[in-house]
């Protein structure tokens, strides 16, 4: 194993990159169980505006449109989810799941015409002498503008959720949605609105993969990365600063195996593969127990729970 061929430089740079989509799909879930819904249909979000910003992206020959193309398309599915859960009342677990198999295979029938196509490029941000310090130029300055999107629409999210009114309105629908009723908030509105946002990032998400990550199409290549964003939420008890430091654990370990790998680490590729799945069940069994402990304590108190006007 010839471990000099891993640069530290490049590790962490790439390591921004394989976090963004992962990070786009937690902050967007973030916010829809902040306002007190459990959406489990991440994976199916991300998926179907992976093939919707590809395919876009792929006919306009604008990777923008493209992108832009992935947010609707996520949206829109998520709001499949929000009209059944918040005006038909159905289960949000179950209504998740189903949505996440509707994706994955709405998806690939979507797909099999843009199966072995290449996207138009997007370029990166090449800032001038910042790129070119030693070290952090290649890690900070150095990327596509949907890194910074990314790291701004965290910051965003952060301020909106700690300082503005907006945030207020959220937190308490999602602590007790029966007070906030009280005082005048509309619930089911407020949680329409998060679990379009939610459905918005998640298929930015999807299309950040099928653009740059891994610039093509391919059937099912979000590879669990929906889920992985669902407990990264938790990890991160949460808090939208936590979500970025959880989305870059998971690249980190994402982008070393693949290091490994090439480096010729003796151990079977299987186990490399695996690892950051195993690495993030291991630090939510940490997280979640004891049961009492701060996880369990930082859930919004009515996450999952439906909501009746009358009541």
């Amino acid at each position: 194993m010839d471990l000099s061929a891993i640069s530290p430089t490049l590790l962490i740079a790439f390591l921004m990159v394989a976090a963004t989509p992962i990070l786009l799909a937690a902050i967007g879930e973030l916010v829809v169980e902040k306002a007190g819904v459990l959406n489990l249909g991440v994976e199916g979000m991300m998926i179907t505006g992976a093939i919707c910003g590809f395919a876009v992206a792929v006919e306009t020959g604008s990777p923008v449109l493209g992108f832009i193309a992935a947010a609707i398309g996520g949206a829109i599915l998520s709001m499949i989810f929000g009209v059944l859960t918040q005006f038909f009342l159905t289960n949000q677990v179950a209504t998740g799941l189903a949505l996440t198999l509707f994706g994955l295979g709405l998806s690939s029938l979507l797909g099999q015409s843009y199966v072995g196509i290449k996207p138009p490029g997007t370029a990166k941000i090449d800032i001038p002498v910042l790129s070119d310090i030693l070290v952090a130029g290649p890690i900070l300055f150095n990327h596509d503008w949907m890194v910074y999107f990314t790291l701004a629409l965290v910051v965003a999210i952060w301020w909106v959720l700690k300082f503005s009114r907006m945030g207020l309105i959220i937190r308490a629908v999602g602590e007790n949605h029966d007070a906030a009723h009280a005082l005048g908030y509309k619930v089911v509105r407020v949680r329409l609105m998060a679990i379009a946002f939610g459905g918005a990032c998640a298929g930015l998400g999807g299309g950040y993969l099928s653009l740059i990550r891994v610039p093509q199409w391919t059937d099912g290549m979000t590879a669990g990365a929906g889920w992985i964003a669902l407990a990264i939420v938790v990890f991160a008890s949460w808090k939208p600063l936590r979500v970025l430091l959880g989305a870059y654990l998971f690249g980190g370990v994402t982008i070393l195996q693949l290091n490994l790998q090439a480096a010729g680490l003796a151990i079977p590729v299987e186990y490399l593969s695996m690892s950051p799945y195993v690495i993030t069940i291991v630090v939510l069994v940490i997280m979640s127990a004891p049961r009492k402990g701060r996880a369990s304590l930082a859930a919004p108190a009515c996450l999952g729970r439906a909501f009746h006007a009358s009541s």
